[in-house]
């Protein structure tokens, strides 16, 4: 049994969902989410493009953006899920959104006791192999669409010493062939050190690199203070958002810049699920983060072990591994097609 661990984007957005789905207990205030246990809400079937069909289940974490600055509070909420996840018997779980990054910034792996239970962490997964997969695939197919020439293009990826975005980083240094690569991310050790093991690439600031890049992969928050000149930018420009919240498109959209929401996949069957409105998708009943695939992925195939952990451990060979059974089992990557296709919808 595979299960889903995730939030609300917002709030405001958790609270009337809760009030719809009957959950009238947690109609307060903050403070009273903040106390808030994690929800079980439903149970899920998942059928494979191979026929074979597998249950899974999501967990509400109960944590919403707003309690980021509360560190304690937000260690809590993640480590609560888990820790139901595990109590319900749950043999692999993914991290979704924010869940993730709390995981990861936060070292939660300090903190495997929960009140009388020990977490297995051969139980969980942050996803972020699949998620590194499909920001590759999408970067690939979606630059031969606007005609983008990899082995003659700048390839940006900012939040490169991240999990994901060293990944990344990888397998474009190892199976693309880009003409550059441009590293950028906050803290220069770790860039000289990632520098290092691909054996090339260039260190620029966010400034520098934006104007040099023909693609550009956002793996890191964008500031919000960030100010382009968009005449700068090179046409056509593609930007995969692979962050989270995806609000590139707030910033950088038209006049030949290409911005696609990172690290999403459509799935070739319905799910029976309510919950796909969590993530605000175009086809909430098919499409979903590349992280919550993985659970569903490593289920189908009785793989159940800490597939993603850690930091900086994702190799191209588990990269081939979930991208095969990607394929196999049904799911694809989202691209401008699907967008425009949504656009118009």
């Amino acid at each position: 049994m595979f299960g889903l661990i995730g939030h609300s984007t917002s709030f405001e957005d958790a609270r009337k969902k809760a009030l719809e789905i009957g959950y009238d207990h947690l109609d307060g205030d903050l403070d009273v989410w903040c106390s808030a246990p994690p929800q079980f809400l439903e149970q899920i079937e998942v059928e494979s493009l191979t026929g074979k069909k597998i249950e899974g289940a999501y967990i509400d974490s109960c944590f919403v953006p707003e309690m980021l600055s509360r560190f304690k509070t937000a260690r809590r909420k993640v480590l609560n899920a888990m820790e139901l996840a595990q109590k319900r018997g749950i043999d692999i779980s993914a991290l979704g959104g924010f869940t993730s990054i709390i995981f990861e910034n936060f070292n939660l792996l300090k903190h495997q006791h929960v009140r009388n239970t020990t977490l297995e962490w051969e139980r969980f997964t942050t996803g972020n192999t699949h998620t590194a997969w499909v920001i590759c695939r999408q970067l690939e197919n979606n630059a031969q669409l606007l005609g983008i020439d990899l082995s003659k293009a700048n390839v940006a990826v900012v939040g490169a010493t991240g999990d994901i975005g060293s990944a990344v980083c990888r397998w474009l240094s190892s199976r693309t062939g880009v003409a550059e690569l441009l590293l950028v991310a906050r803290q220069q050790k770790p860039l000289v050190e990632l520098q290092a093991e691909l054996g090339g690439g260039r260190i620029l600031s966010l400034e520098e690199a934006l104007p040099e890049a023909d693609v550009v992969v956002w793996v890191a928050s964008m500031p919000p203070t960030l100010e382009i000149d968009m005449e700068s930018l090179r046409k056509p420009c593609l930007m995969i958002d692979g962050g989270y919240p995806k609000n590139l498109d707030t910033k950088f959209a038209g006049g030949g810049v290409h911005v696609l929401k990172g690290g999403i996949v459509e799935f070739c069957n319905d799910i029976s699920w309510d919950v796909g409105w969590m993530a605000e998708m175009d086809k909430p009943q098919r499409q979903m983060f590349a992280c919550f695939a993985e659970a569903m992925l490593l289920e189908f195939e009785n793989c159940h072990t800490n597939f993603s952990w850690g930091r900086n451990q994702i190799t191209l060979e588990k990269m081939d591994f979930i991208g095969m059974a990607s394929l196999r089992h049904g799911f694809s990557s989202l691209n401008l097609n699907h967008q425009l296709q949504a656009a118009a919808a």
